[in-house]
């Protein structure tokens, strides 16, 4: 079952730690949310908003529960989920699943037969999961018709959670904002 809007509108810290253990869903892929990395509007230099609105990152100023999905290195695709306050630009960046079903077609498309390698990692599981800018500025609240499928589902799993900085940053990579499961194989790095 979908997630709602009380749960995407917690505050940005707390909406990264309470996605891992969620699924990732998407037509017949499902991956378990295991990496996440929270981008905050103030005070956070390596967030894409930090500087103002742009075209580029209008999504991340909200509503919360919606997506943004940007394009980096001119090869790869990040899925975030828009957080915090309307007006103010914050979002969680989806950092790596364990690939859960649908793992014949996450393969095909990542040319890549381990499991390990499908969706750890922003890009690679954006490539997995077939996640593009088309994808930007989706409603993944529950019910929405125009998601396309796209959706976070729940589980009642309560993972325990490592909380350290994040990674492949040049700004902002010392703040203590990315949470991943402990001791889950799929984490991007440890």
């Amino acid at each position: 079952m979908p997630l709602g809007k009380k749960f995407f509108s917690q505050s940005t810290v707390d909406l990264a730690r309470a996605l891992l253990g969620k699924y990732l869903v998407y037509g017949d892929l499902r991956g378990k949310i295991v990496e996440t990395e929270a981008y905050l509007y103030h005070d956070d230099p390596g967030c894409h908003a930090s500087r103002g609105m742009t075209p580029r990152n209008a999504p991340m100023f909200g509503p919360a529960g919606h997506t943004y999905v940007y394009f980096i290195y001119g090869m790869y695709h990040c899925l975030n989920v828009v957080s915090g306050k309307t007006g103010e630009g914050e979002a969680v960046l989806i950092r790596a699943l364990e690939p859960i079903e649908g793992l014949a077609l996450m393969q095909k498309r990542r040319k890549t037969a381990k499991a390990k390698n499908l969706c750890s990692g922003p890009g690679k599981l954006c490539q997995a999961f077939g996640i593009t800018r088309k994808h930007n500025n989706l409603n993944l609240l529950e019910g929405s018709p125009l998601n396309g499928g796209l959706h976070i589902a729940n589980s009642r799993e309560k993972p325990e959670i490592v909380c350290t900085t994040r990674i492949g940053l040049s700004a902002g990579q010392d703040l203590p904002l990315r949470f991943y499961i402990k001791d889950n194989t799929f984490v991007s790095v440890f």
